[in-house]
């Protein structure tokens, strides 16, 4: 997980649930989070926060929260350049993939 103390910066969040592939194991999930963590993410300044969670019949959702809504949606597209990233998005179920941009309002 990342986690920036400046809590107060936060202004937006990156909300997305999805499934994994049939043979891939929550273990490889947080394995490769960490990866996408260490070698990606840690390197956006704007990033206050990010991690998984897992909910119920076998739902997760990555969650990344910003600076701005922006900065999220911006960080969002990088995951498309990103070689460890893409392999993070390939233990993924693309049709079960619901991903919302929110802005912080008080």
């Amino acid at each position: 997980m990342i986690t920036n103390s400046k809590i107060d910066r936060i202004g937006g969040m990156e909300f997305a649930t999805f499934r994994l592939k049939e043979g891939v194991t929550e273990a490889r999930l947080i394995e490769l989070s960490g990866q996408v963590e260490a070698e990606f993410l840690s390197q956006q300044a704007e990033l206050v926060l990010h991690f998984l969670v897992r909910g119920a019949e076998g739902v997760y959702a990555d969650v990344a929260i910003a600076s701005s809504q922006e900065k999220a949606e911006e960080y969002c597209q990088q995951w498309l350049h990103n070689s460890v990233a893409l392999e993070y998005l390939e233990l993924i179920e693309k049709e079960s993939v619901n991903m919302t941009f929110w802005t912080r309002v008080n």
